[in-house]
C-alpha cells in the first residue's frame, strides 16, 4: 500500500500527490492564466468551538497534551505552552480527511499520534501517522471506508495501539470488519478470526456503525510482544454485542453473560483493576436514543453489575454514551447521557466503581465570557447536548472536559467538595473553529464582517480575533442562509434562514437591522421565504417567497413583486436605490425594475448564455450567480458553469471574461493603489486545485492567494473582500469556520 506524507510546510510529493489522487494540488502551473502568488497570512475570525467534537483524547504518555477529533473539520492538538487548540490538517486537500473517524496518542511515546480519517463511506479513507505530535504526517490510505460524519461519530475508540507492542494496530470499522495492521498503520488486514467480518460499504447499510470500540487490556502481555486480552464492541442486530480475545486475536468468544440484549455497547473503558465499563443505548446516535443503561465487568470473576445512574429523579428518555475512566483511581469514572432533552443531558461521576453516584449537572455553573455565542440569547449557558465525548487528565484528577454539540467544556476543580461550591466549566476552545459558513458580508461602515451560519444562526464581528458578543438573535435562526446590506444605507442589514431547533410553530425566518446587524426585528411576509434583499437606499424589502413580495414600511404592509415568474431571486444595483435585477433561468432572460421592485420587466440582452438552467441554485445555501458590483451602477457579474461573464450596462450586453479559473464564487474588495475597479476575490479551480484568487484587473489575470499550508481540504464555500482595507478577504468554510487573509507585510 502507497504511503504518502504531507507536512505544515510545502511538500515535494504535492504533484505526485495529485495525480495519484490524494486530492493535494499542485501550484499554478506556468501556463495557467495567473500572476504569481501573493503571499498572504491566513487566521480564523474567532467564533471558539461551534460544531461538534466527538471526543477529547488525552496523551497518557505526556502531561498537558491532548487531541481532538471532530466530525467536518479535522483533528486538533492542545498546545499547553500556547494554551490553544492547534489544527493538523490545514495543509491537507482531501476533504473526506476532515472526518475524524478516531484518534490514537501512543502510549510511552508523546511524539507519535495516529488519525482515522475519512468522512463518508463514498468518499476515501486513510490511517494518518505522525512521529512530531501532528506537525507532519504519513498518510496511509486504506480500503476499507469510514464515516467521520455519518450516524454513530460518537462511539469508540475504533483505533487502539497495543500498548506492549506499538507497532500492532486494531481499527474496528463500520462496514469490514476487525482489521490489524502490525507495521504501525501502513498496512491492515481484515482479522477473519472475529466473529462479524462485514460486507463492504457497497453491500451494507448507510447508517451501519459496525465495531464501536477496541479496548487492550495490558496486563498479561509482556513488553516487545503483543498483549493477549482485547475487547471489541459490535453495534450489529443480534443477541451478543461484545466479544474478547485472550491470545492476541487469534480466537475469539462472546463475552459470557453480557446483559442489556435489545442495547448497543458504545463506549467503554478499562480501570487499572481490569473492571470494565461500558455505557449502552438504543442507537449509536447522535440523535434518536431513547434508552440506555451502564454496566461494570469484572473481568477476573465474570460478574456483570448493572450500575446505570438516574436514581435522582432525572432518569428519563435518553441513553448513555460518553464514559471516562480516571487512570489514577480504579472505580472512579464519568458518565454522560444522550439525547435526554428534558430537562437536559447529565454528567455524572462516581468514586466507587458506580455504586454512587453524584450529578454534575446540579452543582455547576458555566462561565461562556470566552464565547459568548453559547448563552443564545439567555441568560445562562446550557449544560450541553450530543455529550459523547468525555474524557479525565491521567496527569491530574482535577481536569476533566466533555464535548457537546456546540463546544467542549473543562473544568480545573473536579475533585472540589466545597459544601455549596458550583464546578465551573469553562469552554476549551480557543483555536478550534469547527463550523460550517454560509454567506458573508463586509459592509463599507460599521463592523467590519457579518457572518451567516450553519446551526449558529450569525455574528457580527467587531473584532476579528475575539469571540463575537453580538449573535444574530431576536430571532435566532438555525441556518442564516442570506445576509444582504443596503449599499447606500449599510446600516440597513436584513437576513433570512430557517428555523432554530424547538422555536415555535410559524417563527419567523426573515429579519431586519438598523444597526448593522447588532439588534434584529422579524419579518413575516404573506408566505413562508428563507432569502431576502434590500434596495440600494435600504427602503425596499423583497422576500423571497414562491412569487417574491415587496415591503417598503418595515413588513407591515406586503405586495407581490408584478412580472417576476415564480421562484425568481432578486438582486439590488449597488448604486441604483430603485432598481432590482433578477434571472430567469429557465428561459435565460434578464428582468428589471426600476420601482423599487414593484414591478419587473424583461430587458433584451446581448452575450447571455442561451443556456442558464445548470446555474440556478437548488439550495439556498449556495451563492446567487448574478452579483453586483458596489459603487458601480448597473455593473454585474454572472457565475456560470460557462465561465464568467460580464456586464457594465445593467445587462444589455453580458461579454465573457476570458480565463482558465473555474470560478464558483466572487466577491469585492477595496480596489489596488492606482486602481478606480473593485479587486476581485475568487473561489476557482484550475484543473484539480480549489484555491482563493485575487484579480485586480476585472478578472483578465488572477493571482492564488492561498498557499499549500493553507487548503484546508479544499472545503470552501463563500468569499467577500473587505471594502475597506486593501487586500483582506473573507473565505467561510465547510468545517473550519471563517478565514480571513491579509498580504504578508516584508
Amino acid at each position: 500500500m502507497s504511503v504518502r506524507r504531507w507536512s505544515h510546510g510545502v511538500s515535494a510529493f504535492t504533484l505526485a500527490a495529485a495525480i495519484l489522487g490524494l486530492g493535494i494540488a499542485a501550484p499554478a502551473s506556468a501556463s495557467a492564466p495567473t500572476r504569481h502568488a501573493v503571499r498572504y497570512v491566513w487566521r480564523n475570525v474567532a467564533v471558539g468551538g461551534g460544531g461538534f467534537a466527538p471526543a477529547i483524547v488525552f496523551s497518557p504518555a505526556e502531561r498537558g497534551l491532548a487531541y481532538l477529533r471532530t466530525d467536518m473539520g479535522g483533528a486538533y492538538r492542545w498546545s499547553a505552552s500556547r494554551h490553544e487548540w492547534i489544527p493538523l490538517e490545514d495543509g491537507i486537500a482531501q476533504s473526506s480527511y476532515f472526518g475524524i473517524e478516531s484518534i490514537a496518542a501512543d502510549p510511552v511515546d508523546p511524539e507519535v499520534v495516529y488519525l482515522a480519517a475519512g468522512m463518508y463511506p463514498n468518499q476515501p479513507a486513510a490511517i494518518f501517522r505522525s512521529h512530531d505530535r501532528g506537525n507532519t504526517w504519513q498518510i496511509f490510505p486504506t480500503p476499507f471506508r469510514m464515516g467521520g460524519n455519518m450516524p454513530g461519530r460518537g462511539v469508540g475508540e475504533r483505533l487502539a495501539i497495543d500498548p506492549n507492542d506499538r507497532s500492532i494496530l486494531y481499527f474496528g470499522t463500520r462496514y469490514d470488519g476487525l482489521q490489524r495492521s502490525l507495521d504501525g498503520g501502513r498496512t491492515w488486514s481484515r482479522m477473519d478470526s472475529f466473529a462479524w467480518r462485514g460486507t463492504g460499504w457497497r453491500d451494507s447499510p448507510r447508517m451501519q456503525t459496525g465495531i464501536s470500540f477496541v479496548v487492550i487490556d495490558p496486563q498479561g502481555g509482556r513488553p516487545s510482544g503483543p498483549s493477549r486480552r482485547i475487547y471489541v464492541g459490535l453495534t450489529l442486530p443480534g443477541a451478543q454485542h461484545l466479544f474478547y480475545s485472550e491470545d492476541a486475536g487469534r480466537t475469539w468468544n462472546a463475552v459470557p453473560g453480557q446483559p442489556a440484549p435489545d442495547l448497543l455497547p458504545v463506549q467503554a473503558g478499562l480501570d487499572a483493576h481490569g473492571t470494565l465499563y461500558v455505557t449502552y443505548s438504543n442507537g449509536t446516535g447522535p440523535n434518536g436514543i431513547t434508552e440506555g443503561a451502564v454496566y461494570r465487568f469484572d473481568t477476573q470473576t465474570g460478574r456483570w453489575t448493572n450500575i446505570t445512574p438516574g436514581a435522582d429523579g432525572l432518569r428519563v428518555s435518553g441513553g448513555y454514551m460518553g464514559l471516562a475512566v480516571d487512570a489514577g483511581r480504579p472505580g472512579t469514572l464519568l458518565v454522560a447521557s444522550v439525547d435526554r432533552w428534558h430537562p437536559g443531558d447529565v454528567l455524572w461521576r462516581s468514586t466507587d466503581g458506580g455504586r454512587t453516584w453524584r450529578n454534575l449537572r446540579a452543582r455547576s455553573r458555566r462561565d461562556v465570557s470566552a464565547t459568548p455565542f453559547l448563552l443564545w440569547g439567555h441568560a445562562q449557558a446550557d449544560f450541553g447536548w450530543w455529550i459523547t465525548g468525555v474524557a479525565i487528565d491521567p496527569f491530574d484528577p482535577e481536569h476533566a472536559a466533555y464535548s457537546t454539540g456546540a463546544t467542549v467544556y473543562a473544568t480545573h476543580d473536579l475533585l472540589s467538595r466545597a459544601p455549596g461550591r458550583a464546578l465551573l466549566w469553562k469552554p476549551w476552545v480557543r483555536g478550534v473553529e469547527q463550523t460550517a459558513v454560509l454567506t458573508l458580508v463586509s459592509p463599507p461602515k460599521g463592523p467590519h464582517l457579518l457572518s451567516g451560519f450553519g446551526d449558529l444562526s450569525g455574528f457580527v464581528h467587531e473584532r476579528l480575533r475575539r469571540s463575537p458578543t453580538e449573535q444574530f438573535t431576536h430571532p435566532v435562526f438555525a441556518n442564516t442562509d442570506t445576509i444582504d446590506d443596503a449599499a447606500l444605507s449599510p446600516n440597513i442589514v436584513v437576513r433570512g434562514g430557517t428555523r432554530a431547533p424547538r422555536s415555535a410553530p410559524g417563527a419567523p425566518t426573515l429579519a431586519y437591522s438598523l444597526d448593522y446587524g447588532r439588534s434584529w426585528r422579524p419579518l413575516r411576509p404573506p408566505a413562508p421565504a428563507s432569502a431576502i434583499v434590500v434596495s440600494a437606499d435600504g427602503r425596499s424589502f423583497i422576500a423571497m417567497s414562491r412569487l417574491p413580495e415587496v415591503t417598503r414600511d418595515r413588513g407591515r404592509t406586503w405586495r407581490p413583486a408584478i412580472g417576476l415568474p415564480a421562484g425568481a431571486h432578486p438582486l439590488a444595483d449597488r448604486v441604483l436605490a430603485q432598481t432590482f435585477y433578477a434571472l430567469d433561468f429557465e428561459r435565460a432572460q434578464l428582468f428589471v425594475s426600476s420601482d423599487g421592485g414593484a414591478t419587473f420587466h424583461t430587458r433584451a440582452t446581448r452575450g447571455l448564455p442561451a443556456d442558464l438552467e445548470a446555474d440556478q441554485p437548488h439550495s439556498p445555501e449556495r451563492q446567487w450567480p448574478l452579483i453586483a458590483t458596489p459603487g458601480r451602477r448597473g455593473d454585474l457579474w454572472l457565475v456560470s458553469h460557462q465561465g464568467l461573464f460580464h456586464s457594465a450596462n445593467g445587462g444589455r450586453t453580458f461579454a465573457r471574461v476570458s480565463s482558465r479559473v473555474r470560478v464558483s464564487a466572487l466577491g469585492f474588495g477595496m480596489a489596488a493603489p492606482a486602481h478606480r475597479y473593485p479587486t476581485l476575490y475568487a473561489l476557482g479551480r484550475v484543473a484539480r486545485m480549489y484555491a482563493v484568487w485575487r484579480s485586480e484587473d476585472r478578472g483578465r489575470t488572477w493571482r492564488r492567494i492561498n498557499d499549500a499550508r493553507h487548503v484546508y481540504g479544499q472545503r470552501f464555500r463563500c468569499i467577500a473582500g473587505d471594502p475597506r482595507v486593501f487586500g483582506r478577504v473573507y473565505v467561510g468554510t465547510d468545517g473550519r469556520g471563517i478565514l480571513y487573509g491579509e498580504p504578508a507585510v516584508h
